[in-house]
């Protein structure tokens, strides 16, 4: 259960802030040797993440009648990376990408292309400016976030703020836009856990389900009311440091 709270914490702290949480999920597994790491407990995880961002955002979600036009916008968006998303997997070549380098070097490319995009204009906001044009631009860009260390987050706040969206906004239109992708997840997910037969497992994923919930929940909260006074210097800070670490142990050890 110890490590399911870790793996728990991570994924509940990274899926929503732009560092790549399958990526920290991969590497925090391979350093500290987890037995329960692997793709069920991953899905489990991001069902926890699913539940946090339509409970938090159920005004914008439930209301359908009035936000119908948002709502059709969000599933244009997660287009890209659901069809390619399902390709991977069955392929398995979204195995072949879960290693170290890819990992190093997608966290320091994107983190620096991160700051790039949050040198630009602060003048949009989803009311008036997240058109289809807009969803489809940024649906795009997310299709990137399938290589791990990208970060899904990370490459929609891009996306966003390219397009002068403010901070906030970007912010605000990356959970949305988390939700079709997290949805199709955990319908994979849910679909493998009732045909498990092993029932100390089957409680393994409902405790981290449970637990990535709470961490999820209020690391939207947190990070909505960070980037509402501050820039992403700082993350963009960590996702480089990070990345050179991960260089050192891919290539010097």
């Amino acid at each position: 259960m110890i490590e399911i709270l870790i793996l728990s914490l991570v994924q509940g702290i990274t899926e929503f802030l732009p560092v790549s949480s399958s990526s920290h999920l991969i590497l925090i597994s391979k350093f500290i040797n987890f037995e329960n790491q692997g793709l069920s407990i991953d899905v489990s995880l991001h069902i926890g993440s699913f539940i946090a961002v339509l409970t938090y955002f159920n005004k914008d979600i439930f209301n359908f009648f009035e936000n119908r036009k948002l709502l059709i916008k969000i599933i244009i968006s997660s287009i890209p990376v659901i069809l390619i998303g399902y390709i991977l997997v069955q392929t398995n070549l979204i195995e072949e990408l879960r290693n170290i380098k890819v990992i190093a070097w997608m966290t320091i490319i994107f983190g620096i292309l991160l700051y790039l995009s949050d040198r630009f204009k602060l003048e949009k906001e989803i009311k008036t400016s997240f058109n289809f044009k807009a969803a489809l631009i940024i649906g795009v860009f997310q299709a990137i976030s399938l290589i791990p260390g990208v970060s899904r987050s990370g490459i929609t706040i891009t996306a966003a703020r390219l397009l002068n969206f403010k901070r906030f906004d970007s912010g605000k239109i990356s959970f949305l836009l988390s939700i079709p992708t997290l949805a199709a997840v955990s319908i994979y997910g849910l679909n493998n856990s009732f045909t498990q037969e092993d029932v100390s497992f089957s409680i393994i994923n409902l405790f981290s389900i449970f637990v990535s919930f709470l961490f999820s929940f209020f690391t939207i909260k947190f990070f909505l009311g960070y980037i509402q006074k501050f820039n992403l210097n700082l993350i963009i800070a960590y996702r480089i440091v990070l990345g050179l670490v991960l260089l050192y142990f891919a290539y010097l050890q």
